[in-house]
């Protein structure tokens, strides 16, 4: 009974080792190859459970999903041969499982690596062909779009690997040409800054001079009117005396006289010596005659 129940229990071990290397299941997620004896059989195996035959057979599974490769700091040189420190990242996946196998073994670091060469090289080709201004900002967003473009039919026929996007994080330049570019700049910016100085002072001095200019031809034409009209209101009043004076002579010469009178007495602290026969007094004489 008890060799019975010993092997029982062999024969279940070995039932459920065999089942184990069996039976395999392929996620969502995943992508898998059916090898034999390390020649792909199947190289697309659907989504689900399967069996294969042990020892003879083998399952290698792949990320199905969109991967990042995030690349260290390369340099780079411009068209005018500045050196960049250029920081990217590529987004990949697996779209050919046998390609990718029979290129990298399945392995995810190789492909990496494989892709990074590839990335590598076509920045430096797009980077060699344009300017500092135009890599920093002018045609960035061209130059990955046609970068990825280029690049997606190489690793696509080569590896079997779709190359969704890549992307640029920063730029930078070395350290040791930073300063240079720093302070070239700010000569820069210091020349802008005078030539915009010099350029107000010039038109400050023109606008004061126009405000001068307004300022003496206002007040000319002021004092010219001014003039005008004072010497019209003289006119006016010359014929308003004169009018006056012709219409009764004696009447116009008393009044006179009584203003004279009025300004000439006007201070009693005043002393006033006249002849009093003087024409002055003809009308205080006229007065005292009549008493």
């Amino acid at each position: 009974m008890g060799n019975r129940s010993f092997t029982v229990v062999i024969l279940l071990l070995g039932a459920l080792v065999l089942a184990f290397n069996s039976l395999y299941i392929v996620r969502e997620t995943e992508r898998a190859v059916l090898l034999k004896f390390g020649e792909i059989v199947d190289p697309d195996i659907a989504v689900g459970l399967h069996i294969k035959t042990p020892f003879v057979h083998m399952v290698r599974k792949f990320e199905r999903r969109i991967l990042t490769l995030d690349a260290p700091t390369q340099r780079f040189l411009t068209i005018e041969k500045k050196p960049l420190d250029v920081d990217f990242y590529a987004k990949w996946r697996v779209i050919d499982t046998q390609k990718y196998y029979t290129a990298t073994n399945g392995e995810e670091v190789r492909a990496e690596g494989l892709l990074a060469q590839r990335i590598n090289t076509g920045l430096r080709n797009k980077f060699g062909e344009r300017t500092f201004h135009e890599v920093v900002s002018g045609e960035r967003d061209l130059l990955m779009t046609d970068l990825t473009r280029d690049l997606n039919e190489i690793t696509t026929s080569e590896f079997g690997i779709q190359l969704v996007d890549v992307r640029v994080k920063r730029i930078d330049l070395p350290s040791q040409v930073s300063q240079s570019v720093f302070d070239r700049m700010k000569s820069e910016r210091e020349r802008e800054a005078r030539e915009h100085r010099s350029t107000g002072r010039e038109l400050a001095e023109k606008i004061r001079a126009t405000a001068d200019r307004q300022r003496t031809v206002i007040g000319a034409n002021a004092y010219r009117d001014a003039q005008v009209l004072r010497g019209e209101g003289d006119a006016l009043a010359a014929r308003t005396y004169a009018a006056a004076y012709s219409a009764d002579p004696e009447f116009y010469a008393f009044v006179r006289s009584l203003e004279a009178y009025r300004a000439s007495f006007s201070n009693k602290g005043d002393l006033l010596v006249v002849d009093s026969k003087s024409e002055f007094f003809r009308y205080l004489k006229q007065g005292a005659d009549k008493r």
